[in-house]
């Protein structure tokens, strides 16, 4: 065979062995957590640190066996556009406490100690909802009509976050309760955050923490 022969069905052979892989690497995305510690996140206010731990692997937020006095976030280092992120997460708690809320901010700003921007909500009467912390409120109900059929409340369930330009949309379990696009000029790149609600003695926990920029 001549060498140039040769160096193309290498070549061939190359792009047939890596691409399947580096398909599988686009589509999962990238980590945002090792499994082991909170490097890369941290709070909005240092003092509420306290209510952030790893647990088994898990992200956990909580306030033991105490009410939640405040919401607190834990952010992610890195800004984010267009995306898709993607996790499993799972939320408990006595709702006769108070409530047992959380949710996941994205394209987020961080200003005077607060956190402002959009967040997929999570919690009973709230599920699937787009939500604008501290700007608007309520922006989208989740349709949960299917979406009950199936949900543990008090399980592990997935959520998927797609944001392309101005259009939003959110999945939980592969489920979509919400599809919207956004008519103000809001910043199109933030900071993605998980966060546990003020309110009843509530847990949220986190896991398989995935990021692809689209």
């Amino acid at each position: 065979m001549k060498p140039s022969l040769l160096i193309s069905s290498f070549h061939l052979v190359f792009s047939l062995l890596v691409c399947p892989l580096a398909f599988a690497g686009e589509k999962s995305g990238v980590s945002l957590f090792d499994g082991k510690t909170l490097t890369g996140w941290k709070t909005v206010k240092e003092e509420n640190a306290k209510f952030w731990s790893v647990v088994d692997g898990v992200i956990v937020g909580s306030n033991g066996e105490q009410k939640v006095p405040t919401n607190t976030y834990l952010v992610y280092e890195k800004e984010y556009g267009d995306f898709e992120f993607r996790c499993k997460f799972r939320i408990s708690g006595d709702h006769k406490t108070g409530l047992i809320n959380s949710g996941i901010q994205y394209r987020s700003v961080i200003e005077k100690g607060k956190i402002a921007g959009y967040q997929a909500d999570i919690g009973k009467g709230y599920w699937g909802d787009i939500y604008d912390e501290h700007r608007r409120g309520k922006l989208v109900q989740g349709n949960t009509a299917v979406l009950l059929q199936t949900l543990v409340e008090d399980g592990w369930n997935d959520y998927l976050i797609r944001c392309k330009g101005n259009h939003h949309e959110l999945f939980i379990n592969g489920i979509k309760t919400a599809d919207y696009t956004e008519e103000k000029d809001f910043p199109s790149k933030g900071f993605l955050a998980i966060q546990l609600h003020s309110g009843g003695v509530a847990k949220v926990e986190f896991k398989d923490l995935t990021v692809k920029e689209l």
